[in-house]
């Protein structure tokens, strides 16, 4: 008879919460999804339609609760095997299972307190504290509201410069160029691409009191990893890219300055100052959401043939053994610290790791002041 594997302790925590944006699973959802994510922004019913196009070119289905299934079942296979019975849950922020629905379950079945990881990996109100305000309004709707709530529930750090994070994005930048033709390998340039914010947004991320290289913290944060990923492909290869930051999916009013450039535009400018091929890094993404198989493997390889300039995509982290053994690393992390005790933070970069519990001020909200859970200010 095998002796059962006694894993690390994760005490306090009974459970483990995956929280994530969520995507329509069919064309009659596209619409009702796309109204979730806007709520409040008074966009009219034609522009969400229009933007709902690009979700039919895919069967009016987002690829991202499918990549949300396998990320959970990937870690509770990583949990299991490294002998931590934890059960995991999974909710998301637009579409079903909504957070609120899955809330109400862990309470039903007992659940006391959950160690959150959000598919999120950086500091901005998008990206970080909108979450923490959604985790707010699933646990104040449970009996008790949030003072009374019969479950606890604690962020995760930010993550985007752990190794098990920066690793997979390291590989899957040298698969890409090891891809392109051999003439073009050496001058190839390396394009991180993330997701776009409004500037105010971007200025008012991260901790209020901190210094960030003259940029928020959304954008240095991306420029570290960005960094990071550049150095160890120049350490594997011999030869230090030249690198950018750009972004994609922007949206909202056009008067609205957001970051720039957008990869499109950046495509061009590179191929009129003679870059022989580019590798799309999509660093801004655990996995290939919408934004990565539409905006790049879509729109800027459409751009790239257009003008002859020879273009390779990265792979995102996705189910990587190295990504889901973060998150168990987070979660034993996490819970170490909550018993008082001390623990090794694992992180790459100049950045170091990131806090478990959010400034006061952290990531504001752009429109209004709404309660957050796993910060400061709660």
């Amino acid at each position: 008879m095998a002796t059962p594997v006694t894993g690390p302790d994760v005490q306090p925590y009974d459970a483990l919460l995956l929280v994530s944006f969520g995507g329509p699973e069919g064309p009659d959802d596209v619409v009702p999804f796309l109204e979730n994510v806007t709520r409040g922004r008074g966009i009219p019913r034609e522009r969400l339609e229009e933007v709902g196009k690009h979700y039919h070119l895919f069967g009016g289905r987002s690829p991202i609760n499918d990549q949300c299934r396998a990320l959970k079942s990937a870690i509770e296979a990583d949990l299991a095997g490294a002998g931590i019975d934890l059960p995991v849950y999974w909710g998301n922020r637009n579409w079903d299972p909504y957070l609120t629905e899955t809330l109400a379950q862990m309470a039903e079945d007992g659940i006391s307190r959950a160690a959150c990881f959000v598919t999120s990996a950086y500091s901005s109100w998008s990206s970080c504290r909108q979450y923490r305000e959604n985790l707010w309004d699933a646990v104040d709707a449970l009996p008790g509201g949030v003072e009374g709530s019969p479950v606890r529930l604690d962020k995760l750090r930010h993550y985007f410069n752990h190794p098990g994070f920066v690793e997979p994005n390291v590989d899957a930048t040298l698969a890409a160029l090891a891809d392109l033709p051999h003439g073009v390998r050496a001058g190839a340039r390396l394009v991180f691409v993330t997701h776009s914010i409004p500037d105010s947004m971007n200025e008012t991320s991260g901790d209020p009191t901190a210094r960030y290289e003259g940029a928020g913290a959304y954008v240095a944060q991306h420029r570290d990893v960005a960094r990071v990923i550049t150095e160890k492909v120049a350490a594997e290869t011999g030869t230090l890219h030249e690198h950018d930051l750009v972004f994609c999916s922007r949206s909202g009013s056009p008067h609205t300055p957001w970051l720039e450039p957008d990869i499109n535009d950046h495509l061009e400018a590179l191929r009129d100052r003679g870059v022989p091929a580019v590798v799309m890094v999509p660093v801004g993404f655990v996995s290939d959401h919408m934004e990565v198989i539409y905006d790049l493997d879509t729109e800027a390889v459409e751009t790239a043939e257009r003008i002859g300039l020879p273009v390779r995509r990265a792979a995102t982290a996705g189910t990587d053994a190295r990504f889901v053994a973060t998150v168990r690393d987070l979660l034993v992390e996490r819970a170490t610290v909550e018993r008082g005790e001390d623990v090794v933070r694992a992180s790459v970069g100049d950045t170091g790791p990131m806090w478990d519990v959010c400034p006061v001020g952290c990531c504001a909200n752009p429109r209004a002041e709404r309660p957050a859970l796993c910060g400061r200010d709660t």
